[in-house]
């Protein structure tokens, strides 16, 4: 890990970036926002995580390295935190579910911080909230809006069903009265007439080429599915066994992981910093503007548990998955305006793996601190990146705000005093 300190700007490309929205120089550019606006810094240390995609090795490397924590031995649970770690609020900035190594032993970590009394709060991510729409769906009565949740997750799903299956389902009885495979599949996948069905249902919210995609898309999933569920030793029936056993533990109140949808929210905010997994368009800026942190993260809650389709396809999902693409909701100046006039100068968020640590993006007027620093193995291979990870984003009271990445040779400091 990094021990010196390099002024952020200073890694150029590798650390700051900006749209055509700024024509000028990007120092210069960053320099006229900072001016412009009297930031207010959050009381307390934050230490923002993001996009562990299930590693917990690089997620506790992470907290060592924010210096939240302090290791005493090799197990998961050999760890205290440190007198910064008491002061600090840890923010999970979302991603936490996804296909391995282990979402369970990732959970259960952060779990052992709540329990030693960190400051935890947690951001919802796209991997997380799709599991949880994808699964719950299973229990609802047959609707063309929601009946492709379950099998539109692909592939990504299985290896926790099957975490879940060797980890809870190994008793005699525990795949007790199984429905047959027949059955199974019935519930699992979408009646032959959802294809009919849901264009003329999603019609009112979505474009005809976004319901043409969706549709292509939903096709391939539900004829590689079963050949995915085989490929990981389990078959339709224990797959549908093991998404019950989700639900038990997920979603009823005294699951063991009950308490990680129970606390999640869509946005938080500290002083001047939005903290959201992906990013904002034009309607989320507009309810910030007019209501609120606090009603949005209710709507959103409203929402994933009583209007999944509504959810999926309107803004609010837009902020757990844009990446500011042509087929994103938009981002525009007007919007920028809209929460700049309730003080938020800053957007922190994760959703854009950066294969060099954060990065600062200036966006329609807008600083963004994007904090994907590509922290789990699965993406790191993909990206042709060598060796354990560990990143996080820090924000001090004092007013300076740490990039620290072990893909970065120093720490990125950002000093609005000495910009």
């Amino acid at each position: 890990m990094p021990v010196q300190r390099q002024p952020w700007a200073e890694g150029k490309g590798d650390s700051i970036r900006k749209d055509l929205y700024h024509r000028g120089p990007v120092g210069e550019e960053l320099r006229a926002l900072i001016e412009r606006d009297r930031w207010k810094w959050p009381k307390q240390p934050i230490i923002f995580l993001s996009d562990m995609h299930a590693d917990t090795d690089a997620f506790i490397a992470s907290l060592v390295a924010s210096g939240g924590i302090k290791k005493r031995g090799p197990g998961d649970n050999d760890f205290r935190l440190t007198g910064i770690g008491r002061k600090a609020r840890f923010i999970i900035g979302g991603d936490c579910i996804d296909k391995g190594p282990s979402s369970i032993r990732l959970l259960q970590s952060i779990r052992m911080l709540m329990d030693r009394k960190a400051d935890v709060r947690i951001l919802a991510g796209n991997h997380d909230v799709r599991m949880m729409l994808g699964i719950r769906s299973l229990g609802l009565p047959s609707d063309p809006r929601t009946d492709h949740f379950f099998i539109r997750m692909g592939p990504k799903v299985v290896p926790f069903l099957k975490e879940i299956h060797d980890k809870y389902l190994q008793g005699k009885n525990a795949l007790r009265d199984l429905p047959t495979s027949r059955e199974c599949r019935r519930r699992l996948f979408p009646p032959k007439s959802w294809f009919n069905e849901f264009p003329r249902l999603a019609s009112w919210v979505m474009p005809d080429s976004g319901i043409e995609r969706e549709m292509k898309r939903l096709r391939t999933k539900m004829e590689r599915f079963e050949d995915d569920v085989n490929s990981a030793g389990l078959t339709l029936r224990t797959a549908y066994a093991a998404a019950r056993k989700w639900q038990q533990l997920f979603l009823h109140p005294k699951g063991e992981f009950y308490w990680f949808y129970d606390q999640m929210r869509l946005a938080h905010r500290e002083g001047s910093f939005l903290f959201i997994h992906a990013g904002l368009d034009d309607r989320i800026a507009r309810i910030i503007n007019e209501s609120g942190i606090k009603p949005l993260n209710q709507e959103f809650r409203r929402q994933v548990h009583k209007d999944l389709f509504d959810f999926y396809y309107g803004p609010l999902a837009n902020s757990i998955r844009t990446k500011y693409r042509e087929v994103d909701m938009p981002l525009t100046r007007q919007g920028v305006e809209s929460v700049r006039r309730k003080g938020i100068y800053a957007i922190v968020h994760g959703h854009l793996n950066l294969p060099r640590g954060q990065r600062i993006m200036l966006r329609k007027g807008m600083v963004n601190f994007q904090c994907d620093s590509t922290m789990d193995r699965n993406t790191r291979k993909k990206e042709g990146l060598k060796g354990p990870a560990a990143a996080a984003t820090i924000f001090l009271p004092e007013g300076v705000a740490m990039g620290v990445s072990s893909d970065y040779p120093f720490i990125k400091t950002f000093d609005p005093q000495s910009t």
